[in-house]
């Protein structure tokens, strides 16, 4: 029964299924058109993942095809108990300029004041007396103890003397009477020897020179020492020395008949004496000294240091070494 007008209510009631229809509809259409929005921003959400992981990828691989194609370099730096290999760097490093601070330099500094004080220096030394002053002894113990090569003007005109050369023959002839051997004869022993390899540590010039003159040539030479020795002894105790000294000829020591004794019959047997270790030679050499020594103090007034020779030899080394290590 739908009321009193058939067709009204008929028209009514058509009406409100059409209403509820409509209804129904809409609410289908928005939940189809919400699942659509919120399948949207599910395919939006993708595709900006998706975006982000070509981008990343692609980055990925722009820096592997860098590297790819970037020079390699290790540097491999080997010790005694490992190989270490520094991989390369994808980007190279641009040098900055090094700023010491003032520690630095400092620190820079000391270190290159102890390379200098460190290296060694060639020592040049000349070693004087009078005959029988103890020469000999004291450079045995100065080559003993700093290395440096020994250079005896004697030794040398001695063996031109052994050797029978011209230059020795002559030498002989002034050498026997106690003279001092002409300068021209000398020097040129001298400074050859002087220039050879041994001596580029250091030399140790002994009995040279005996003369202003002699001092001259050495300086003309180019010969300079850096320190003058000079031992002091009394003459009466250098002629007892020169007279009692007696010569080795199998191992070239030198004994003294008072003071050093051989320590064998067998070794006192076969020494010799000197042609110039006479009373009255030794005089002379003596003399001939004293008249020339002032004239080469003179020349080397500036390193010239005077030790006492009249003592036991270690304490004359103590003196002599004190003044080495000082230079």
């Amino acid at each position: 029964h739908v009321g009193s007008h058939p067709l009204r209510g008929a028209s009514t009631h058509a009406n409100r299924m059409y209403a509820a229809a409509n209804a129904m509809h809409a609410r289908h259409a928005f939940a189809h058109a919400n699942t659509a929005v919120v399948d949207g921003r599910r395919r939006r959400q993708r595709r900006g993942m998706a975006t982000t992981m070509t981008t990343m990828t692609m980055r990925a691989t722009s820096q592997e095809d860098a590297f790819a194609f970037a020079p390699r370099r290790e540097i491999a730096q080997v010790s005694a108990r490992k190989v270490v290999v520094e991989q390369p760097k994808a980007k190279s490093a641009v040098p900055m300029p090094v700023v010491l601070g003032a520690g630095a330099i400092a620190a820079t500094a000391i270190a290159l004041k102890a390379t200098k004080k460190t290296a060694k220096k060639q020592r040049k030394i000349v070693i004087a007396g009078a005959p029988a002053s103890g020469k000999g002894t004291q450079c045995e113990m100065i080559v003993k103890k700093f290395g440096i090569t020994h250079i005896s003007a004697g030794d040398l005109l001695r063996a031109a003397v052994a050797e029978g050369t011209p230059a020795g023959k002559q030498a002989k002839e002034f050498m026997d009477r106690g003279d001092l051997v002409p300068n021209e004869v000398v020097v040129t022993m001298v400074k050859d020897r002087l220039s050879q390899p041994d001596c580029a540590k250091g030399w140790l010039l002994d009995g040279y020179p005996r003369s202003e003159e002699q001092a001259q040539a050495l300086q003309e030479s180019g010969i300079e020492p850096d320190l003058f020795l000079l031992l002091d002894v009394p003459d009466e105790i250098l002629i007892d020395r020169v007279v009692g000294r007696r010569l080795d000829p199998v191992d070239g020591t030198i004994y003294h008949m008072t003071f050093f004794p051989p320590p064998t019959p067998e070794i006192a047997a076969r020494l010799t004496q000197r042609s110039d270790d006479t009373e009255e030679k030794a005089a002379n050499r003596l003399a001939v000294h004293h008249r020339n020594v002032d004239a080469v103090v003179g020349k080397y007034s500036n390193i010239i240091k005077n030790i006492d020779g009249n003592r036991a030899k270690g304490d004359v080394f103590n003196d002599i070494e004190r003044l080495i290590k000082a230079m």
